[in-house]
């Protein structure tokens, strides 16, 4: 007998990422569309344990494109990690009729997803829901763009007062373990330097971004700061900065969770809903244990061994071109 999807439940787990409501709005109605039932699975896959579970009608995902954030929650689930609480999840996804998920979220996403799939042959899709961009296998990641928007809004704010007191700026990026974030932000405000943890030697790294300051003769400067580049983040550099040339002013801004949220983009929310649409396709293909990305604007399937264990690359013109532009 053939097997067709009747009822997806849909989540977002992990840290919140601008668009994340486009993607949900784009799953409900592709599902909908295709005469499949919809349950919007509340809070993560603690909301899959605990059984906050609501059916989502086309009504409920309307004027939510538009949102930061996630209309369906998010948390961190220490019980899932456990065979019991995944023994839960499943008999509360059995009690609500749902046969096949749709995970939003990121790297422990995935990796809850893929081992959760595994021990009940259930059919997960995901979607790169995060806004470190270090999902291998996509071009972008949902809320990306609005996250390196809202960096490189803060950084050209923060340089009217560098310019004005003299002062090196060091401002800690977010990105986890990827400096995605970090140096593309750093090129697009035109900042000096950027401390990133996939270059080998942090204090180089360091040592060059006052070389940078001193060549171009000021005493004024924006240096970036992946968050895990260096045990400390940003205070630690500044201390660094700090000891080896005590002549710099030095001021240190941690932008923290302001760059989750805000409105999404267009690209953002363009990007969610294609794959959200894709997403349903997947499942009704038959697809199971994949990412659904971008690759050159085309659709892609990523399993997620591939998505979660592969490690994306910094793009060494991309390194060039903030040194260059930064003479």
């Amino acid at each position: 007998m053939e097997y067709k999807v009747q009822c997806i439940g849909v989540l977002t787990s992990g840290g919140d990422s601008p668009a994340m409501n486009a993607a949900i709005r784009a799953v409900t109605r592709a599902a909908i569309y295709n005469g499949i039932k919809v349950m919007g699975i509340y809070r993560g896959y603690q909301g899959l344990i605990d059984g906050d579970i609501r059916e989502l009608t086309s009504h409920d995902v309307s004027g939510i494109i538009q949102r930061g954030g996630t209309i369906l929650k998010s948390a961190r689930c220490a019980e899932f990690r456990n065979p019991e609480g995944r023994k839960k999840a499943y008999d509360n996804m059995q009690k609500a009729g749902i046969d096949a998920l749709i995970v939003i979220g990121g790297d422990g996403t995935f990796t809850g997803a893929r081992q959760f799939a595994q021990e009940f042959n259930v059919p997960i899709v995901g979607l790169p829901g995060t806004i470190d961009n270090d999902l291998w296998g996509t071009d972008a990641t949902i809320g990306y763009d609005t996250s390196l928007n809202t960096i490189m809004d803060c950084i050209d704010k923060l340089r009217d007062t560098a310019t004005s007191h003299e002062r090196v700026f060091l401002v800690e990026v977010m990105g986890r373990d990827a400096g995605f974030l970090t140096l593309n932000a750093a090129i697009a405000a035109g900042s000096e330097a950027a401390i990133i943890p996939e270059r080998a030697s942090v204090l180089e790294q360091i040592e060059e971004a006052i070389g940078q300051g001193r060549r171009k003769s000021k005493n004024s400067s924006i240096v970036l700061v992946q968050e895990h580049a260096i045990e400390g983040g940003a205070q630690a550099v500044a201390k660094i900065f700090e000891e080896a040339h005590p002549e710099y002013n030095t001021r240190v801004t941690i932008l923290g969770h302001l760059q989750r949220g805000g409105s999404p983009t267009a690209q953002d929310r363009i990007l969610a809903s294609r794959l959200g649409i894709a997403a349903v396709t997947a499942l009704l293909e038959e697809q199971r244990s994949i990412m659904v990305g971008i690759k050159n604007d085309d659709i892609v399937y990523v399993p997620f061994s591939k998505a979660i264990k592969q490690q994306k690359d910094i793009k060494d013109d991309k390194w060039t071109a903030m040194h260059i532009l930064s003479i």
